[in-house]
């Protein structure tokens, strides 16, 4: 079972909708205890920590990510990133892919499903360092990959965040070591396209 920190404060470390061996063999159960009952419980921790008298403790989370800087900041921007990123996942499936609205968006952005696949791959693979390769919709909902550094979000670019995959080595270390286009490419088994097409849909 995964263990997790005590968090106390106004955000809360969310839960998983999947039972933590569900994404086995792509993402292990001992990843998940270390990425979300370690890593993201912090950064919940440190937030909380950081809101009494910062301006802030009245504002949604997303409000945060627009408006903080510096510590703030970057521990807001992790929370968001993650929920969207631990949100996204199901069950490994073979021939995984989007349908209806999404997937004529995608065509039409990007030419094809497996096109789309391999320029978000490559922003994923290419990123220096830590961060986020990202899969969003701007404003005529027209579908985008960006890059974002360390805890970087696209809503900071004006885009609605649909999909992403996390390039940071501890989300992905204990199961694949340094071979981060590995871990990328098996993602895909993982993606619950119901998901990203409801963020979609908006």
């Amino acid at each position: 079972m995964e263990k997790t920190m005590p968090i106390e404060g106004k955000f809360e470390l969310m839960a998983l909708p999947y039972a933590p061996e569900a994404l086995e063999p792509v993402i292990s159960a001992n990843t998940l205890a270390f990425h979300h009952g370690k890593h993201l419980a912090a950064y919940v921790n440190n937030l909380n920590a950081a809101l009494p008298g910062s301006g802030f403790e009245d504002m949604p989370l997303e409000d945060v990510v627009l408006k903080a800087e510096g510590g703030m900041l970057n521990n807001a921007g992790q929370i968001l990133n993650h929920n969207l990123y631990f949100g996204q996942f199901c069950a490994p499936k073979a021939d995984n892919a989007p349908t209806g609205a999404l997937a004529q968006a995608i065509d039409d952005a990007f030419g094809s499903f497996d096109a789309f696949k391999e320029a978000f791959a490559k922003a994923g693979a290419t990123l220096f360092g830590s961060g986020w390769a990202w899969l969003s919709a701007d404003g005529d909902g027209k579908l985008v990959i960006t890059q974002e550094p360390n805890a970087a979000n696209p809503v900071q670019r004006g885009l609605r965040p649909l999909m992403t995959m996390d390039v940071w080595e501890h989300a992905y270390y204990l199961d694949y070591q340094n071979r981060r286009p590995d871990h990328l490419a098996a993602l895909w088994q993982i993606i619950n396209w119901d998901v990203v097409a409801a963020r979609y849909q908006g």
